[in-house]
């Protein structure tokens, strides 16, 4: 039986995946912590997590004050 994909990692594929689609395009602002944790049923510590990840791979970009968003693809 296959195991359960961990709450953060759905967080982070969906963002990802809305990124690479177009759905989500450079300068778009993400929901906050607090607002994915609730979208996706999560806690907010669990929320936080995919915002490193996503961090992490450059696809998004943190504001401090100001949020969260999506950051410009390089090469572009």
């Amino acid at each position: 039986m296959p195991t359960a994909q961990p709450s953060f990692r759905r967080i982070v594929d969906d963002i990802a995946g809305k990124i690479s689609a177009g759905e989500l395009k450079p300068g778009d602002k993400l929901p906050s912590t607090s607002q994915l944790a609730d979208m996706y049923g999560v806690s907010n510590n669990t929320a936080y997590r995919a915002l490193v990840i996503l961090h992490d791979r450059n696809l998004i970009i943190g504001q401090q004050g100001r949020g969260t968003y999506v950051a410009e693809r390089p090469g572009k």
